[in-house]
């Protein structure tokens, strides 16, 4: 029997959280079921009941959320479970944890547990992305292996333009495709 590939998407506080939606909707189409994991922060931008409805399945917001039964370990059940793990968007925040080894919430956990790819899709302010520390978060973490798909220029949500508008939907999943399909 062929398992169905899995993608756990991680959503952060962004503005560009909206497109998680888009993002699932197309995943979903490629015959990918997508594990959908928010940060509290995730759930100013867009609610799980939408990205609940779009996946098929719950969407997991916190470490210590009733699971579904007694024996599971959500963090360790999604990163063994998943074929790949995409952060869409990713904010300064996520990708700064994640250089430092800080797993202090549920998708952090899951980051250290997995041993599927890692892709991170980053959204934020022109000035921030370009920051020094960022871009040296985002070296380290190119180093151990996970996977960027940069920012494109285009408007922000301070009303100006610059680089650090979430790339295309299009080639987010065309990068998530190519390593699980």
């Amino acid at each position: 029997m062929i398992k169905t590939k899995r993608v756990t998407l991680g959503v952060t506080g962004s503005i560009a959280a909206y497109k998680s939606a888009d993002i699932i909707r197309r995943l979903s189409e490629k015959g990918l079921k997508v594990s959908v994991v928010m940060t509290k922060e995730a759930e100013h931008f867009i609610t799980p009941l939408t990205l609940s409805s779009l996946s098929g399945e719950k969407v997991y917001r916190g470490m210590w959320e009733e699971w579904d039964s007694p024996r599971t370990i959500a963090h360790i059940d999604l990163a063994h479970d998943a074929d790949a793990v995409l952060i869409a968007p990713a904010t300064a925040n996520i990708i700064g944890k994640m250089a430092a080894g800080i797993a202090d919430d549920l998708l952090t956990c899951i980051c250290l547990a997995t041993k599927a790819p890692i892709l991170i899709a980053p959204a934020m302010n022109d000035q921030m992305y370009k920051n020094k520390i960022l871009q040296e978060n985002c070296s380290k973490l190119k180093k151990h292996g996970i996977l960027f798909i940069d920012p494109i220029e285009g408007k922000l949500a301070c009303g100006m333009k610059g680089k650090g508008h979430l790339a295309e939907v299009s080639e987010i999943v065309k990068a998530v495709t190519r390593i699980v399909l």
